[in-house]
């Protein structure tokens, strides 16, 4: 079946894309930066500090047991979000491999922690374990979020989050939530609530619809969620909806991840 998506490349062309990645325009010795390097017994050999090495050593792919192939299709069906048992379809291999590969492709995401300016709506959802805090710069592509590791959350968590993510003098938009109450005293922002009983909701209604689409992300990406993964896919939604451009392709999410 993978032979028959035109989007996986041959073997060569993986091998050639890789070392670009990783190497740039020379091939380099991963421990002393040589370039006299050679090839033996399909490895790379140093000619300086005679060290073996393989096209991914040094990489988080360096223990790499699939054909190239299999990983890059993998990798494709992720970076499309085709959901797991599709994939497990498209690609040929169990349910357990294709969740082990999708959650390395989370767990290597380049790292960002973005701070929020302008007009700011900021809201919180629960689930049986734990909290999640959200907040969204209207107008853009911008949000930032954090796990609180139990059912409820504080007014002090909510103020440590403003302090970590939302810049002062921002006009901050919430719910009528008492965690919100008197916050302008505790952070420099102007605040502006909804009241949900009232039926108003125009100065949340961005946020409320993150937590729609991350529940339908979730549900349709990974079919279920348990306490141990929700915290990294509610990051690795996030990071869809931010940089959308990394997913674009394997090839683009390598160039950032490796």
């Amino acid at each position: 079946m993978i032979a028959l998506l035109n989007q996986i490349p041959s073997e060569a062309q993986i091998k050639k894309h890789l070392r670009k990645i990783i190497f740039g325009e020379n091939l380099f010795c991963p421990r002393c930066r040589s370039r006299k390097v050679y090839v033996s017994e399909n490895r790379y050999r140093c000619s300086i500090c005679r060290r073996p090495f393989s096209l991914l050593s040094g990489t988080w792919l360096a223990d790499l047991k699939l054909s190239l192939r299999t990983f890059w299709a993998l990798l494709w069906c992720w970076t499309q979000k085709i959901p797991v048992l599709q994939t497990v379809k498209l690609c040929h291999t169990s349910e357990k491999t294709v969740r082990y590969w999708f959650r390395q492709f989370r767990l290597h995401l380049p790292e960002f922690e973005p701070i929020l300016q302008g007009q700011v709506q900021m809201d919180e959802a629960y689930f049986k374990t734990l909290s999640l805090l959200m907040a969204k710069q209207i107008g853009s592509k911008k949000i930032a979020h954090q796990i609180i590791f139990k059912n409820s959350v504080n007014r002090g968590e909510a103020t440590n989050f403003l302090f970590q993510f939302i810049e002062p003098r921002s006009q901050l938009n919430t719910d009528g939530a008492g965690i919100y109450q008197g916050i302008n005293n505790w952070w420099q922002v102007r605040h502006r609530k909804d009241i949900h009983k009232k039926w108003e909701f125009g100065l949340t209604s961005e946020i409320e619809g993150m937590f729609g689409n991350l529940r339908t992300f979730i549900r349709r990406m990974y079919h279920h969620a348990t306490p141990e993964y929700l915290p990294e896919y509610v990051s690795e939604f996030c990071f869809r909806f931010s940089s959308p451009e990394i997913f674009d392709s394997p090839l683009t999410y390598l160039k950032k991840s490796i």
